[in-house]
C-alpha cells in the first residue's frame, strides 16, 4: 500500500494521509489520473473512521491535487508534469516554507545544514519528465 499511517504519531491521521498522498505524487508513485482507494475502503484498511479519510481527501481537494466525485471516486488531479502551479499556491506555499525554515533555524540548524537537507529531500522526488 502506498499510504501508511502511524496511529501513535502526534500528527493527526487525516494529515498523515494527506502528506503521504502528496509525497506519492511528488515521487511519481501517483500521477495525474491515478485512482485512490475509496474513503470507506481506506478507513476499513486502517481501522479508522471514514470521516477521517474524508478530511484528508478534502484537504487534497482544496489544494487542487485531488478530484472527488461519486462515480469515479478520488483521482489525482495534477502532478509535477501538469504545468505551472496557480500563483495563489506559490504564495501560500511560500508562507508554509518560511515557517518550516524558521523552525529549523530556531532549533539551531545552520543555513548550510538546512540547504543540504532540502537538497537531499528534493533528490528523493526525482526529476520531472520535462527536465529529463
Amino acid at each position: 500500500m502506498i499510504i501508511e499511517v502511524d496511529p501513535n504519531s502526534e500528527v493527526p491521521i487525516y494529515q498523515q494521509l494527506r502528506d503521504r498522498v502528496v509525497e506519492a505524487i511528488a515521487t511519481g508513485v501517483l500521477r495525474e489520473g491515478s485512482p485512490l482507494p475509496s474513503t470507506r475502503a481506506l478507513a476499513t484498511d486502517f481501522g479508522i473512521n471514514f470521516h477521517t479519510v474524508n478530511k484528508g481527501y478534502d484537504l487534497l481537494r482544496q489544494q487542487r491535487l485531488l478530484r472527488i466525485n461519486r462515480k469515479s471516486g478520488a483521482v489525482v488531479l495534477r502532478d509535477g508534469n501538469s504545468g505551472p502551479p496557480a500563483p495563489e499556491f506559490v504564495e501560500e506555499w511560500t508562507g508554509r516554507a518560511t515557517t518550516l525554515l524558521a523552525e529549523a533555524t530556531a532549533h539551531g540548524l545552520s543555513r548550510e545544514e538546512v540547504l543540504d537537507i532540502c537538497r537531499k529531500v528534493l533528490e528523493t522526488f526525482g526529476e520531472r519528465q520535462e527536465d529529463s
